[in-house]
């Protein structure tokens, strides 16, 4: 397989696409080279000989260690091979997870809010954000102003909150926290680059108040499932989405649940008092 070419999103930032495709992933997961030496590899992406090899070819300097925005296998998969080829520590937040999606992850050398790393001439600050998941980070590329993003924003798609490791609450809180920094354009996860990061978060925090209202509405009509009410929300949805869409409305009833809105009686779900 010919592996992606690197292309240069910012100043010491290069983009290169794993060949993960799929449903869940749109073209692939991002992976970043930062830095101008030393520098990281961020979210390697899938266990996949070539693509990692043309990570390694991509770097303009000596690689320091292998970041991982957070723990599902299509960022974290060729982490711990990377590493091991390199010679470097696979870093991330260590926050053990109730429902590891990727049971061979581990983190070597912890990140926490607020780190930074300076990479020659890109210095990359650690972002805390939880929501898709708890352990979830960001990076902010300072100089350029750019966001390395992982799955807290996703280009034109909605990002998928998994609980319990994941909570709507925590992720609002999130978006709020990055509406305040200067970010001037955003690299997902997954997608395009994003370049009016003002209008891309005002979007994600509109939708999920739509959203919330739609469920809330639900409840309106007596004691329901997360399912059900997916079925009612999502009716052209993939069939291959519709346990996803159910774990999305049921992180919308939790966070009902938690502003006593809601409440579960086993496996339904009904208006709170």
């Amino acid at each position: 397989m010919t592996p992606a070419a690197p292309e240069t999103i910012a100043p010491g930032v290069l983009r290169l696409t794993a060949p993960n495709p799929g449903p869940m992933t749109g073209p692939g997961t991002n992976s970043y080279v930062v830095g101008t030496g030393p520098c990281v590899i961020v979210d390697p992406g899938v266990d996949d000989d070539t693509h990692l090899e043309a990570l390694v070819a991509a770097a303009p300097g000596a690689i320091e260690a292998v970041l991982v925005t957070h723990a599902h296998p299509d960022h974290t998969g060729g982490a711990r091979r990377l590493a091991a080829r390199l010679g470097v520590p696979v870093r991330g937040c260590d926050l053990a997870l109730a429902q590891p999606y990727d049971p061979d992850h581990r983190v070597d050398a912890p990140l926490a809010d607020g780190d930074v790393l300076d990479l020659g001439a890109v210095t990359l600050e650690t972002v805390h954000t939880p929501g898709h998941a708890a352990d979830h980070l960001c990076f902010f590329a300072r100089e350029a102003r750019l966001l390395l993003a992982g799955d807290t924003v996703m280009a034109d798609v909605t990002v998928v909150i998994l609980p319990p490791d994941g909570s709507m609450s925590d992720y609002l809180a999130s978006i709020a926290r990055l509406q305040a920094m200067p970010i001037d354009a955003i690299a997902p996860g997954h997608g395009r680059r994003l370049d009016d990061p003002a209008a891309t978060l005002a979007h994600i925090v509109a939708h999920r108040e739509q959203r919330e209202a739609q469920v809330r509405d639900a409840l309106a009509s007596g004691p329901t499932t997360a399912r059900a009410i997916a079925a009612r929300l999502y009716p052209d949805l993939d069939p291959r989405l519709t346990g996803m869409a159910a774990t999305q409305v049921e992180a919308h009833l939790i966070r009902l649940a938690e502003n006593g809105e809601a409440a579960r009686d086993g496996e339904s779900w009904r208006a709170g008092n």
